[in-house]
């Protein structure tokens, strides 16, 4: 294990020993593959420069209490992945050679593996490229599968805390039509401009439907969820990205006998709700104090604290995560080191 202050980490990029990667050609994926060298040399004129063809995932690595290594659901994230490629016109990238890349990047860099009782994880990020050189506007018949490992630290270092939230009316995220609904980077590109003087105040950004703006989209780059009355609320929408967590937390709602419904959440409703929060692979669960409304200058108030149901989920998708409960519905995915 590398000599690392595991309880400092932050979520940023730190250097591991190898990168894996795999090439598509002439209709076929090359054998995953490990690699000291983190540079890849990209033609400038390759597809994914000059057209954004481009599409990446995220998912984390636990050390189990029992000593054991699991990825928590890569299948589910190779599905996805599979999705954002066929929507960007890419080879999509066979699960079965997602989840070897994803195992031998694992195992070629376990020294970065923080221990179980830090909260640290290692971060996983799958990235798939066009390669081809193109001036015309056309997609590439050729491209890259790589995957990249980095310690990161747990998001709450001082415990479970909330984040204040800004609704944004003057940037849309994606169109009901667009992107949103894939990880592609350019939706993330294309919300900087709102995120990012959000983040200088210390809160996240609220996006809204680019339609009508009068319905929940995402959080910055996460899902949102809300809940009253025992119910598990999350917005139903085609620009919304298909959270793992999200997904998972939906499924551990069902198992703990909270309500669940997917549906648009006008922005009217929020006054109704009892609890707020993001959800994503980097915190799971981020609960939300207060979201803020500045065209129409209203505060809608969720409390410093997080609430009753976010620390239950919270604990819940942890505890499945950590491999401190029984994995009922076969999330973990061992690696054998």
């Amino acid at each position: 294990m590398k000599d690392i202050d595991w309880t400092h980490l932050t979520f940023s990029y730190t250097p591991t020993d190898y990168i894996v990667r795999s090439h598509y050609a002439n209709g076929a994926w090359s054998r995953p593959y490990a690699t000291a060298d983190p540079i890849i040399p990209v033609h400038a004129a390759a597809t994914a420069l000059q057209y954004a063809q481009q599409a990446f995932e995220g998912l984390k690595v636990y050390r189990t209490v029992d000593g054991k290594v699991s990825i928590f659901r890569p299948e589910m994230n190779a599905r996805r992945m599979q999705q954002s490629a066929e929507a960007m016109y890419m080879a999509p990238v066979p699960t079965d050679l997602f989840v070897e890349a994803c195992e031998l990047a694992v195992r070629k860099n376990i020294d970065y593996l923080p221990p179980y009782e830090t909260g640290a994880t290692l971060y996983i990020r799958p990235i798939l490229f066009g390669t081809t050189p193109k001036v015309g506007v056309s997609p590439a018949h050729e491209f890259e599968f790589c995957v990249v490992v980095t310690p990161i630290g747990p998001y709450f270092p001082a415990g479970f805390g909330t984040t204040p939230f800004i609704i944004n009316r003057h940037v849309d995220r994606a169109a009901p039509l667009g992107t949103g609904q894939w990880k592609v980077g350019g939706n993330y590109a294309s919300s900087f401009r709102a995120t990012e003087p959000a983040h200088e105040q210390g809160m996240g950004v609220l996006f809204l439907d680019s339609e009508e703006h009068k319905y929940l989209d995402e959080c910055g780059g996460a899902n949102i969820f809300l809940v009253k009355d025992n119910t598990y609320v999350t917005p139903l929408s085609q620009s919304i990205l298909p959270s793992i967590i999200n997904d998972s937390l939906m499924t551990v709602c069902r198992d703990l006998g909270i309500r669940v419904e997917q549906r648009k959440i006008p922005v009217t409703e929020l006054d109704t709700f009892e609890e707020a929060a993001s959800c994503g692979t980097g915190a799971a669960i981020s609960p939300i104090s207060r979201i803020i409304d500045p065209d129409n200058g209203i505060t809608y108030e969720f409390g410093e604290q997080a609430g009753k149901v976010c620390e239950r989920l919270y604990r819940a998708i942890r505890d499945i995560q950590y491999a401190r409960v029984p994995d009922t519905h076969g999330w973990r995915h061992y690696v054998e080191i």
